[in-house]
């Protein structure tokens, strides 16, 4: 039996993306659009690229957790942070959370070196802000390179020490308190038509989201994001432009079509007067997604 080969150390060398003539930030844009997964940020979709901002530039990246229901304003930069560089990446950030109250949203700030004078700065946001910084290196082998992106700092979540105040399970109170009884009783009006759907379906609260379970078992093929002044729902179908149509000739809002889902907004008055193409929905989402 052949003795298997022992793998042999070979150092990679790091390069500068800002002074090589070939790998430009277009080419670092390509690699994250092939590969998100590589920010270790989590399994991320593409919600724009380029996305110009009012009289602020353009975002070099939108990317959505479909799961969590965040948001991550993304600008890259080639070389050294600077100044500049975090104050147009807090302005994105800004923009769009005002422009999209709906979801949580996250600074995100890549650079190929951030500086300690500048983590200490960016530090200072991220009590109020949440905002992370990622080092993004370069490092070639032969004539090969990879890229090596590193969190050097993330948002910061509150700490739970003896003696203070844990966050509550979550329950309807929960929700209550964080979204409004307003948006929580559409959730309890849709139940109805979601147990005709399917007998065995009931609501789950989470700490992000409001889902279901079926036969006891989680199922999220729709998911309920109370907020304070509306309902987002979010059904997950197959033919999504079909229903995003269906749904607008109701009077329905739609706000997003997903790699999965539909995405819209519900009123109270909607679950009576739109009953019939809510458990229409609701029933192609169950058949589709529940064995």
């Amino acid at each position: 039996m052949a003795t298997p080969s022992v793998p042999q150390y070979a150092k990679a060398e790091v390069i500068s993306l800002k002074d090589h003539p070939l790998f430009n930030e277009n080419w670092v844009k390509e690699r994250i659009l092939a590969d998100r997964s590589i920010l270790g940020l989590g399994d991320l979709a593409v919600r724009a690229v380029e996305k110009a901002q009012p009289k602020a530039g353009r975002l070099d990246l939108l990317l959505h957790d479909d799961d969590q229901g965040i948001r991550y304003e993304v600008e890259l930069m080639l070389g050294e942070v600077d100044p500049s560089h975090i104050i147009r990446t807090l302005e994105y950030w800004d923009i769009e959370r005002k422009r999209y109250p709906q979801f949580e949203h996250r600074a995100v700030l890549v650079a190929e070196k951030v500086t300690s004078r500048f983590l200490n700065v960016i530090g200072l946001f991220n009590s109020a802000i949440p905002i992370i910084a990622i080092q993004m290196t370069a490092l070639a082998l032969g004539d090969q390179i990879t890229l090596q992106f590193t969190k050097v700092l993330d948002v910061i979540e509150p700490a739970e020490d003896e003696g203070e105040i844990v966050e509550p399970p979550a329950n309807r109170t929960y929700w209550v308190d964080r979204a409004s009884e307003k948006s929580v009783s559409v959730v309890d009006q849709c139940l109805p038509i979601l147990l005709e759907v399917r007998p065995g379906v009931a609501i789950r609260y989470n700490q992000s989201y409001v889902g279901l379970t079926v036969d006891g078992f989680v199922n999220n093929f729709v998911v309920f994001l109370p907020k304070k002044q509306f309902l987002s729902v979010e059904a997950k179908v197959e033919d999504r432009p079909h229903w995003k149509d269906l749904l607008e000739e109701k009077g329905i809002e739609v706000i997003a079509v997903k790699e999965r889902r539909i995405k819209f907004h519900l009123k109270v008055q909607d679950v009576t007067d739109k009953r019939d193409i809510l458990k229409e929905l609701f029933t192609a989402s169950c058949t589709e997604n529940v064995d």
